[in-house]
């Protein structure tokens, strides 16, 4: 189990990293919330079968209940619906993944009003670091490239939502089973999403090989695997040092946009990712 946790961060930034991409690939074929209402129903049915065979430990009480629902809501609603809508309106995988990099510092500043501790000025400094990595990934990517400012707007509100949801993690300290937690929560998304999806979007999903792979990758990366490992690291530690990982997505993902899409990858882009790295080194030095 001390191997699985130490090996839990590398696993999840790069499950996460890459989930940019293959949403931008589905958004090809499919409009954000019919995407993410078919990703979550896929979710449902391998959790709720899982569910059936393992008997997991379900949440106790209508606080706990409230607590996994509203995380449920804030990452799968706010997160990924806002996150969507801005790649949809033309904002990059790159581009998002950078303004989604912007949380460590914001859940750092504001995890004292739910019980965390006060940065001092070594985490601050790292955070900096992290943060001017970003910076460095943002020249490289030319600022914000094709991003119209209602695509910025959508992505700074799918920021708020994960940090939201992290602080809201960090403040219930209830410990949820993976199984269980997935399921309540990708019932939640897949409860508001889907009635928006109905109501507001009629392009035909196109069923090509292009949608198979996204979902596939999208539902077993990112929902099975990544939300889990993410939520159950959140838990189990630091918010703010859980929350620095997030410093290193950009520039993974504008490797995975690259390989997989075709968007174009600067040099610059890796002297942001050594940047990144040795402000999230000095954060988890100081948060451990």
């Amino acid at each position: 189990m001390s191997l699985f946790w130490r090996a839990a961060p590398f696993v999840f930034l790069l499950l996460w990293s890459g989930g940019y991409s293959f949403a931008k690939l589905g958004l090809e074929h499919a409009e954000p919330m019919t995407l993410l209402a078919l990703r979550y129903g896929l979710a449902v049915v391998v959790l709720a079968s899982l569910a059936l065979v393992r008997r997991p430990r379900w949440p106790t009480g209508p606080r706990h209940w409230f607590a996994v629902a509203l995380t449920g809501f804030l990452i799968q609603g706010v997160y990924f619906g806002l996150a969507y809508l801005a790649m949809k309106r033309g904002m990059n995988a790159g581009t998002t993944a950078i303004i989604m990099a912007l949380q460590p510092a914001l859940v750092a500043t504001l995890s004292p009003l739910v019980g965390g501790r006060r940065g001092g000025g070594l985490l601050w400094l790292g955070l900096a670091f992290g943060f001017a990595g970003v910076l460095v990934a943002v020249w490289s990517e030319n600022a914000l490239g094709p991003s119209p400012w209602g695509a910025a707007a959508l992505a700074l509100g799918a920021l708020v939502g994960i940090s939201a949801a992290t602080l809201v993690e960090k403040a219930h300290g209830l410990k949820t089973d993976p199984v269980a937690g997935g399921l309540v929560q990708y019932l939640v998304g897949f409860t508001v999403l889907a009635p928006v999806a109905t109501l507001t979007e009629r392009a035909p999903v196109d069923w090509q090989p292009g949608l198979i792979l996204a979902l596939a990758y999208l539902v077993i990366a990112n929902s099975l695997i990544s939300i889990t490992l993410y939520i159950a690291m959140i838990q189990r530690g630091d918010a703010t040092r859980i929350s620095a990982l997030m410093y290193l997505v950009p520039p993974l993902a504008m490797l995975t946009a690259w390989a997989l899409l075709g968007e174009p990858l600067r040099p610059l882009a890796l002297v942001g990712l050594a940047l990144s790295a040795l402000g999230v080194y000095i954060v988890t030095r100081q948060t451990k």
